[in-house]
């Protein structure tokens, strides 16, 4: 029988994607990026869903990177590259919010797609590279670009030129992560602020991922309009109501999504 290239879970609100090839260090092969782009499509159109944990199977790598043997055989430069930034850009554009449970390597495209997540959970053992430049290349599925925003030009660029591996220790303290937890609490914690987040209006949480991802991209003056625009919106829901009413009430409020 097939191995399957990731693994999905559901429990209630909150979905769990694992790429699924531990023997190859959870490399991205084609069979991976379909995989994935399959299941982001059903999850896209979930109404109920609340945030993804994306991480690896085993305990040895959160994704290495691309697949050396299939990048070694490949033509087109181009493809590959739009292939990786493709799925980076859907990652970072999901309505609900992405969290990275970094239980290993991130390599290469592994640390790019967990850049492209919207918060970052790594195990103590775990790992950071961009080792492009070690074989000729550069990153290619949005590296270049996010990690310089997440960490600034001259960290970003010193990992890039050097190849150089970060601890988890370093990538916490700038910021690449938001924790870093024992390897036996890395599920645990990444569940808990997944549900730390589905107890909150989902409305809101969609409308502030739309801000902050939408509002990167743009001037200081249209991002101040859009997070207007996004404020006006909830202004009159019912979720913004129950939220108000419950803060003046001193009770736990119950979002409904509406």
């Amino acid at each position: 029988m097939n191995t399957p290239p990731i693994i999905f879970e559901r429990t209630q609100d909150i979905a769990i994607l694992r790429l699924n090839r531990p023997e190859k260090m959870n490399s991205l092969a084609h069979e991976v990026f379909e995989a994935v782009h399959e299941r982001l499509g059903v999850l896209e159109a979930d109404s109920d869903l609340r945030a993804l944990i994306l991480t690896g199977e085993g305990e040895r790598a959160f994704c290495a990177g691309t697949d050396i043997l299939e990048l070694n055989r490949a033509n087109d430069g181009t493809e590959i590259s739009e292939r990786g930034q493709g799925l980076c850009d859907r990652i970072e554009k999901f309505p609900v919010p992405v969290i990275a449970a970094i239980n290993g390597i991130a390599a290469g495209g592994g640390l790019e797609l967990a850049l492209a997540c919207h918060l970052r959970i790594a195990s103590t053992n775990a790992s950071f590279s961009l080792p492009e430049t070690k074989i000729g290349l550069i990153p290619g599925y949005g590296g270049t670009q996010r990690l310089t925003r997440e960490i600034g030009a001259g960290r970003a660029t010193e990992m890039m030129l050097t190849g150089r591996t970060m601890t988890s220790v370093e990538a916490l303290n700038v910021g690449l992560v938001n924790k870093v937890v024992p390897p036996a609490d890395l599920h645990s914690e990444t569940l808990s602020l997944a549900n730390q987040i589905s107890r909150l209006s989902p409305l809101s949480i969609r409308a502030c991922l739309k801000a902050v991802t939408q509002g990167m991209e743009l001037p200081l003056a249209e991002g101040l309009k859009l997070e207007t625009e996004l404020f006006s919106e909830l202004f009159g829901t019912e979720d913004a109501h129950e939220g108000t009413s419950a803060f003046l009430e001193k009770r736990e409020p119950v979002f409904k999504g509406r």
